[in-house]
């Protein structure tokens, strides 16, 4: 093989690595509305994820895709961070619109399946020639055979929320379903990509 096509094998298998295991199962929008950047300058990331640095890897990986209208929430709503009472949600959106937050961006994983997958072993025969000593092997085959295998799939789900801070409700919704996936930080990725690509597909937001 020479070094043309090497290389064009070396290509297909990263392009073959890097593809989505993620994609949207389901969303929804507000019936003909439409969001320009301008409409969202500043946007609160929330990851509610128990594990903390589950959560600051999804939030950053947001931040990323958002450039920099994102604010991650463990840093600015790191006070509350445990069980949160009615006057606290208050308090919440009180700061929040003090601060001129046009939007917010809520993940939240909603389950996860695991699936075994069984593969069966095979058996096979012997060819003649492999018999050896005595009526034994004149009267039955050597069978040979590969043991059975089970493979274990997990698939989470995602739920992606967008609200509007000024009009306090919600805009948009998503729910993502990603397959084995290799880490928090990739999936984050893999998940604000579908979503974005989704939302301007469908015209939800402008370029």
């Amino acid at each position: 093989m020479n070094k043309t096509a090497l290389c064009l094998v070396g290509l297909c298998a990263i392009f073959l690595m890097s593809c989505n295991s993620t994609r949207l199962a389901s969303s929804w929008r507000e019936p003909d509305r439409t969001v320009t950047g301008k409409q969202l300058n500043k946007i609160l990331i929330v990851a509610m994820v128990r594990n903390e640095t589950s959560r600051r890897k999804a939030e950053d990986e947001m931040k990323k895709y958002l450039q920099d209208r994102g604010v991650v929430s463990y840093n600015y709503l790191n006070e509350y961070t445990t069980s949160i009472t009615e006057q606290d949600e208050k308090q919440i959106i009180n700061k929040i619109r003090g601060d001129n937050f046009d939007g917010a961006i809520t993940m939240r994983l909603v389950d996860v399946d695991k699936d075994i997958d069984y593969v069966p072993g095979t058996i096979s025969s012997y060819p003649i020639y492999y018999r050896s000593f005595g009526g034994f092997y004149r009267r039955s085959w050597i069978l040979s055979s590969t043991p059975d295998r089970y493979y274990s799939t997990k698939t989470y789900r995602v739920e992606v929320n967008i609200y509007s801070i000024k009009e306090d409700k919600i805009i948009w919704t998503g729910l993502t379903e990603t397959t084995n996936p290799s880490g928090v930080d990739k999936m984050a990725m893999e998940v604000a990509k579908i979503v974005y690509d989704k939302m301007v597909e469908e015209g939800f937001i402008s370029k």
